[in-house]
């Protein structure tokens, strides 16, 4: 229990001891296959559906596909130290445990506050955006129904609706979650591999020349202010659409797409065998969607001029259908709009399976309450997961989603940054520990995922950064105001000192 106040440690011993505290045990069902189709369930969902093509349209060209390889890189690097802390301490939590047994206790209450922007921020927005898709497809099939209803108060019946079925599932068990993750999962898989083969009979090789087009001063990426990048708004570069630059912008922009392969490492208590499943679910799951994703970018800007992807004056985004509609292939449509609706689904169920875990973990620290760290008949945190669930519920049902891709591709960054550089501290202070799987070229791979991510990070906007330091500096409020008195290795600490 080294260091005291804000940068008290918890050691590993004690973080894998808890695990086995009465009232507060998760039962240990999932296996590297169930870690594997979390991963992909949660990373394919509307990325993948609408982010390729308003991409290539907008930013960068047929070399989009190149984004995604560079945004693949830099969560590849991470994710290497997300397994090499999972098999070490397989503990739920992900980055908050890992932080709390490197940084300190006030570092891990940080990214624990912050892993709530992306876990549960991102679940209601992507389940606002189930709730229109459901609308879309009822239309499709001619049902014309509005999942949003009301004038001036507007209630979202189709996204409460989702949230509410997701939330019982994973009250039940995570083992069910995964089941029904697993069928799901299948059936959006079905649909991009059928988006790929059925594309590539309508690629024509002239939509790839220039695969890098000239760069375009201003254009549909270019924004003033606060809502240019903090890269741009530091440098005094406006910054160009299309180019190398371009290419280089996107992938800050499509790394939104590849969010959630890092849940896998929440799941790591419940998992038998942590110190290979959580490894191999990791990196299993990351590199089966970078070939899907690399492959529907390539037949995309290929089927199409990429000038023909950009977004229209009116606000409209081009999408995988675009592509099809512009080639006649109109039922592709409702092919994509079935399979994004799944797609869209075990996002959800992921995203909220995550935000439970950590903060499970963070109430059986005693930074949040410690009553809600208690389990159920099925082994699951039923008191975190029906407040979340609510939570959740509440803001996709009466909130409009706005533009949260941003506000969650920061808050996810940071968490990689710290993962990262933890596996560097961790080394140097615990060589003795068991690692069922160890970085290669360390500190080379560290070092190389925190710059990436730094990279990618000053590719956001200024206006996203100034909300994150609002709800930072929230959170540092909530950690003197009630964290740090209930502490329960604080309350550990002071009774050792008396």
């Amino acid at each position: 229990m080294p260091g005291n106040g804000l940068w008290r440690t918890k050691s590993i011993e004690q973080s894998i001891a808890d695990t086995d505290e009465p009232g507060t045990k998760l039962r240990k069902d999932l296996t590297a296959w169930d870690l594997t189709v979390f991963g992909v369930a949660v990373v394919i969902g509307a990325g993948i559906f609408t982010l390729t093509a308003s991409t290539a349209g907008n930013i960068a060209g047929p070399s989009v596909s190149l984004s995604f390889v560079l945004a693949a890189i830099a969560c590849a690097l991470a994710a290497l130290c997300y397994a090499e802390f999972a098999s070490t301490v397989p503990v739920a939590g992900s980055a908050y445990t890992f932080s709390y047994a490197t940084f300190g206790e006030f570092a891990a209450w940080i990214i624990g506050w912050d892993l709530v922007l992306e876990f549960a921020v991102g679940s209601a927005a992507v389940a606002k955006g189930w709730s229109a898709y459901l609308q879309t497809t009822l239309g499709l099939f001619g049902f014309d129904v509005k999942t949003e209803v009301g004038d001036g108060f507007k209630f979202d019946w189709g996204a409460v609706l989702l949230v509410a079925v997701i939330t019982a599932l994973l009250v039940v068990g995570t083992k069910l979650s995964s089941r029904v993750s697993a069928v799901i999962t299948a059936i959006k898989v079905a649909v991009v591999l059928l988006v790929i083969v059925l594309g590539i009979s309508y690629i024509k090789a002239e939509n790839y020349t220039p695969f890098i087009p000239p760069a375009a001063e201003g254009g549909p990426a270019a924004h003033t202010g606060i809502e240019q990048s903090l890269f741009s708004l530091i440098t005094g570069y406006s910054g160009s659409t299309y180019g190398v630059l371009g290419m280089l912008a996107a992938a800050s922009i499509v790394f939104f797409a590849f969010i959630g392969f890092d849940v896998v490492a929440t799941t790591a208590e419940e998992t038998k065998n942590p110190q290979k499943a959580v490894p191999r679910g990791i990196l299993g799951s990351l590199a089966i969607v970078t070939v899907l994703y690399v492959a529907v970018t390539l037949v995309i800007t290929g089927m199409v001029p990429y000038t023909e992807l950009a977004t229209q004056p009116d606000g409209t985004r081009a999408t995988l259908a675009s592509a099809f509609a512009q080639n006649g292939v109109d039922w592709a449509a409702t092919v994509i709009s079935v399979g994004a609706l799944a797609g869209l689904t075990t996002v959800v169920m992921v995203l909220m399976l995550g935000q439970s875990r950590v903060l499970f973990a963070m109430s059986r620290d005693g930074l949040l309450p410690r009553k809600l760290a208690k389990t159920g008949n099925h082994g699951t945190p039923v008191r975190i997961t029906i407040i979340i669930g609510v939570l959740v519920a509440v803001a996709a049902g009466f909130f409009p989603a706005g533009k949260l891709e941003e506000m969650v591709n920061v808050g996810t960054l940071f968490a990689f940054i710290l993962v990262s550089g933890g596996v560097l501290v961790l080394r140097k202070t615990r060589p003795d520990l068991s690692r069922g799987f160890r970085v290669p070229l360390v500190p080379l791979v560290p070092i190389l995922a925190i710059l990436a991510c730094l990279w990618l990070m000053l590719n956001l906007t200024a206006l996203t950064w100034i909300r994150f330091i609002i709800w930072m500096a929230l959170g540092v409020v909530v950690y003197f105001v009630y964290s740090r008195r209930n502490s329960v290795l604080g309350k550990q600490s002071d009774k050792a000192g008396k």
